[in-house]
C-alpha cells in the first residue's frame, strides 16, 4: 500500500507519499480500506518530531479516517461489523494511508445522510468535544460555554453540540469573517481575540457571571485569563497547547470560584476509554448529525498524496472547520 511517511521531521515537505507494508491485524482489530482522512494539529506536531504515536500504533500520521471494512481480525468476528461496511474511525495514527488497522471499539457507522468521505472529519472532533465538554465538564442546558478557536474544527463542532443541549455559546476567533461563520452555526457571543479582551467581553455579555465551561486549545498563554473568565463552579477543559506549556496559576482565584481545571488528550488514552467515548458519541451525537441538527464543516479538500499542501493550509490558519484528505 501507499502512505504518507515522515523520513525526517521538518516542515510540510517532510511528508512523503511512499510504498509501505500493509498493516498486520492484531487481536481486536479490523482492516479498513481508507477513502479519506483529515488534518489535525497533532499531525503537524508529529511531522515536526514533537508528538510520537503511542507504542504499537501506526507510524504514519492521521487520527481519523473513513472507508470500508476490508477484513476482520482475530476476536472481531462477533463484533457486528462485516466486510464491506462503510465506517469512519478514531485512530491513534495511520489515517494518511490506503489501509489502516483499527481497534474494533473505535469504529463508527457513517451517519445517516452523510457521504462516506465527509465522515472522515467527524471522529476526532466529535470524540474530543463530547468527552471534554459533556462527559468531563458536564455542560448543562442554560449554562454558558466559551470555545476558544471557534472557527476551527473543534470550535465549529463545539458550537453546534452546545447549542443542541440548550447552552449559550461564546467564541473567540480572529476576524469578522470567522466570527460571522460562528454566528451562522449558533454562537451567541462573538469575540475577536485580535481586537478584544475575551475576559472583559464575556463578563459584559453575561452580566459579570462568566463562562460555566471553557474549552481551551491555547494552554499556558490563556491560563490566567481563563480562570478570570470562569463563573463560580466553572470548569476549564484544556485540550491544546498552542500558546505554550507552562503558565502561572492563581490558586486563590480558583478556590474563590470553586472551579476545576482538567487537561486531557485523546490519542494516548487506553483502548477501553476510547471505546467508551466512541460509544457515547454514537449514542448522543450521531442522531443529531443524522437529523441535520449538527453537521461537519469542511473548508477544503486535497488529495492525500498532497498532504504537504494540506498542512500548509492548516498552518496558515485561514480555514474554517476541517481540511479533508481524499485518497488518490
Amino acid at each position: 500500500m501507499y502512505a504518507i511517511t515522515i523520513p525526517e521531521p521538518g516542515g510540510p515537505e517532510a511528508l512523503v507519499w511512499a510504498e509501505v507494508p500493509d498493516p498486520v491485524l492484531a487481536e481486536g482489530e479490523v482492516l479498513v480500506d481508507v477513502v479519506a482522512s483529515a488534518v489535525n494539529r497533532a499531525d503537524l506536531l508529529q511531522r515536526q518530531g514533537f508528538y510520537d504515536p503511542p507504542p504499537g500504533s501506526s507510524a504514519y500520521p492521521g487520527l481519523e479516517c473513513a472507508g470500508r471494512v476490508a477484513a476482520l481480525g482475530p476476536g472481531t468476528e462477533a463484533s457486528g461489523w462485516s466486510v464491506g461496511d462503510e465506517v469512519c474511525a478514531l485512530l491513534s495514527g495511520g489515517g494518511y494511508a490506503e489501509k489502516v488497522a483499527v481497534p474494533v471499539g473505535q469504529l463508527l457507522p457513517v451517519p445517516d445522510g452523510l457521504d462516506l468521505a465527509t465522515a472522515a472529519v467527524l471522529p476526532e472532533v466529535t470524540c474530543t468535544v463530547w468527552s471534554n465538554v459533556f462527559m468531563i465538564a458536564h455542560l448543562r442546558p442554560g449554562e454558558t460555554l466559551l470555545a476558544h478557536g471557534g472557527a476551527s474544527g473543534i470550535g465549529t463542532m463545539a458550537i453546534q453540540l452546545a447549542k443542541s443541549v440548550g447552552a449559550r455559546v461564546a467564541v473567540t476567533a480572529g476576524g469578522p469573517e470567522k466570527l460571522a461563520r460562528c454566528a451562522e452555526l449558533g454562537a451567541d457571543i462573538l469575540i475577536d481575540y485580535r481586537e478584544q479582551d475575551f475576559v472583559d467581553e464575556l463578563k459584559k455579555a453575561t452580566d459579570g457571571a462568566g463562562a460555566d465551561v471553557i474549552l481551551d486549545i491555547v494552554g499556558a498563554k490563556y491560563l490566567d485569563r481563563n480562570v478570570k473568565a470562569l463563573a463560580v463552579n466553572g470548569r476549564l477543559a484544556v485540550i491544546g497547547l498552542q500558546g505554550g506549556i507552562k503558565g502561572e496559576l492563581n490558586l486563590a482565584a480558583l478556590l474563590g470560584k470553586r472551579a476545576a481545571i482538567t487537561a486531557t488528550s485523546l490519542r494516548g488514552r487506553p483502548l477501553g476509554e476510547k471505546a467508551s467515548i466512541v460509544a457515547a458519541v454514537r449514542e448522543h451525537v450521531w442522531p443529531l448529525i443524522g437529523a441535520g441538527q449538527v453537521r461537519p464543516i469542511v473548508d477544503r479538500t486535497f488529495p492525500m498524496s498532497d498532504a504537504a499542501e494540506a498542512h500548509r493550509a492548516l498552518e496558515a490558519g485561514e480555514h474554517i472547520g476541517k481540511i479533508l484528505l481524499l485518497r488518490p
